[in-house]
Order: structure tokens, then sequence, then C-alpha cells
């Protein structure tokens, strides 16, 4: 899933306002801007405030999606963790507030995407506090920068009840991670630090070539690629410029090509969204049917982008969203495939052609 916007990255160099006093969600303000740090492109980061932060939303959030946001099992797996070492935080205590809120809210689901926006938990953390004093105003600063964080908190947390909601969910956050996650998440880190560095290795050496082509016609030159251990077949991705992107994707736990399976599946969003507007009725956008459209063919347009690009990992990544849906992955994978993300013609036709374009460099 992706959100466009223009605004400071997590990346190498923290860009954080001062507290003697990122991205505007649609906004005109100039975003400030990072060095070039990156040796290459799309370099394969981990970042624990990323991941606690989803963690908080995963132990929240009923995933009932065909392609879940997180992972499969992840809420039973922390909840089971958590009460054989005896551990009950501020988020336990407080689930069904949260809940409730984020129940008749649709904006504070938006909120998962928040840390993409900061350098460090410190950061976000130091932000949030800012923003909620300002009672969510981005005026009330002179501060550009700061005004752009603000604008994006904003987009998520618009009311007073939801800036409540906010500063309670930051309180049980901070709670959970200092009885719980941060070691959890040391050690979980510790354990798959080899495979971070064999997805790092297979992404920069054979399969980032393969897809700059499509990166570069597309605006997405450079960015980072977050491995989150809480993500399942739906990333989180932010758009900045074509240097300055995010995508999370899954942490993968056996097979380092997961993780460059859901990046082909969340970079494909913008061409999915042009074709599914393009080919529905306002009606159809109003009432939900066209939300419908762009999941399943974001599925269906990472396959046919993997097809063109990169071929030997287009039956890989069918078979891992068939698992993601629950589905068999044995027959013919296209066409159950198809079955179960089911898109109009002119859609699929639709996306295919630009992908085409993309791909000749038209």
């Amino acid at each position: 899933m992706r959100i466009s916007a223009l605004l400071c990255l997590i990346t190498l160099t923290s860009c954080a306002p001062a507290v003697t006093t990122g991205a505007g969600g649609g906004g005109g303000a100039r975003a400030p801007q990072r060095p070039d740090v990156a040796t290459q492109p799309w370099p394969v980061l981990t970042r624990k405030h990323v991941d606690l932060w989803l963690h908080g939303y995963a132990m929240l959030l009923r995933d009932t999606a065909t392609v879940p946001v997180f992972r499969k099992g992840y809420r039973a797996k922390i909840e089971a963790l958590k009460a054989q070492r005896g551990v009950k935080t501020m988020l336990d205590v407080n689930r069904e507030k949260l809940q409730q809120r984020l129940s008749t809210s649709p904006a504070l689901f938006n909120g998962q995407f928040a840390p993409l926006y900061f350098a460090s938990y410190d950061q976000m953390r130091q932000v949030i506090g800012l923003f909620l004093q300002a009672e969510g105003q981005p005026g009330s600063t002179n501060d550009p920068s700061l005004r752009q964080y603000f604008a994006v908190l904003a987009s998520s947390y618009p009311t007073a009840a939801d800036r409540e909601w906010l500063r309670l969910f930051n309180e049980a956050i901070e709670d959970e991670r200092r009885q719980f996650y941060d070691a959890y998440w040391d050690t979980e880190n510790q354990a798959r630090l080899g495979m971070v560095r064999l997805a790092d290795t297979l992404w920069q050496r054979d399969y980032r070539p393969k897809l700059q082509r499509y990166l570069n016609n597309t605006q997405q030159e450079n960015g980072d690629l977050v491995l989150a251990m809480t993500l399942g077949g739906e990333g989180r991705t932010v758009n900045f410029s074509s240097r300055q992107n995010g995508v999370a994707v899954t942490w993968p736990e056996a097979d380092a090509r997961e993780a460059i399976y859901v990046f082909a599946h969340e970079v494909v969003s913008a061409i999915v969204t042009t074709a599914v507007n393009d080919n529905t009725t306002p009606n159809e956008q109003r009432a939900g049917v066209a939300g419908r459209y762009i999941t399943a063919g974001s599925v269906r347009a990472g396959a046919m982008l993997l097809d063109k690009a990169a071929h030997d990992l287009q039956a890989g990544y069918v078979r891992y969203y068939l698992t993601q849906a629950g589905q068999p992955t044995s027959g013919d994978i296209d066409a159950r495939l198809a079955a179960t993300f089911p898109l109009p013609d002119a859609i699929r036709d639709a996306i295919q052609r630009q992908l085409d374009v993309v791909l000749g460099g038209i």
C-alpha cells in the first residue's frame, strides 16, 4: 500500500527539527532534503522504530484482508511470548479502548505510515509530543520542517479525539518498548542478520539492476528498502521524489526473495491506481469498488512486472501471494492468481499497456 508525500525520509541522516522552537500529506510545502549519502540505490535497511510502531498497530487491528498487512499469526505469537514472560503493558491494558476508536476513525489507519517519515524513534516521539502540545495545528510553528511533520501527523490524527488516541497509543508504545519490544526486536534481529545479508546480496547483485529501468521511469529512482518483521504481503510505501522513497516490506524468515516479491507489489501502485481510476465510474469509486480493484490490481501488476523484468521471480511471486491469500499453490497457478484477484479486462489491459510503455522507456 502506498502514500504519496513530500517529506524527509528515514535514512542514514536525520532531519529532525530542534526542540527549541514529515511529509506534508498533499501539501505544497518544500520537503527538507537529506544528503545523498547512500553508496548504491535502494539500500536494504532495518529500522527498529518502524517495526515498533507497526507492531502496535498489528496488536490492535483485525487483519482480515485477502492480502494481510501483517505477518500471519503475528499477534498470537507475540501474545504467547508475553504471557510466557508474565509481561502486561499499557498496550494490553488499553487494547479495547484503542481498538474502539480505530474502528470508528478511518484516518487513524493511515497512521501506520508515520514512522517512515522519521529517522529514529526519539525523533518521532519528540515531534509527536510537540504536535500534541500544538493541538494538531501545523500553522502553530514558524519552523517549516516542523510544520511539514505536523501536517503529515494531522492527516492521520485530524480531530481532538484522534489526537487523544495518538497520545494514549504513543504512551502505550513506549511502555511496550521498555517492557518487551526492545529486547524482543534485538533478539530477532540478531537471529535474522544472515537473511538480511542474503536479501541485500540478491537485491543489489541480481534483481535491483533488472528493476532499475522500471524504477527510473516511474520516478522511483532511489529510496530505502526497509525490512519489517511485522509485515506480511501488503507493504507500506511513501513516495517523496525520484530519489526519496521508502518501501517497507516483509522481513523474510526462510526465503530472502519474499522481500523482493513485496517490493514489486508495492512499486506498481501508481500504475495500478491510474488504471483503476481511468476505468471506473465515480459511483464505483465512492462505493469502494475501485479500492478493491486497486488491491487485486497491485498483486496482478507485480506479477506482470516480474514476468517482464525478472522472469525467474514470477512463479515464486505468484505462489507467495496465493499463500498469503490462503490458496493452493499447485496446478495452474497463474489461472488461480487471476481467479483469486479478479480484475475487469479493461483494467488488466491498461496496466499491461502502461508496463510496456514504462519498460520500453517511452
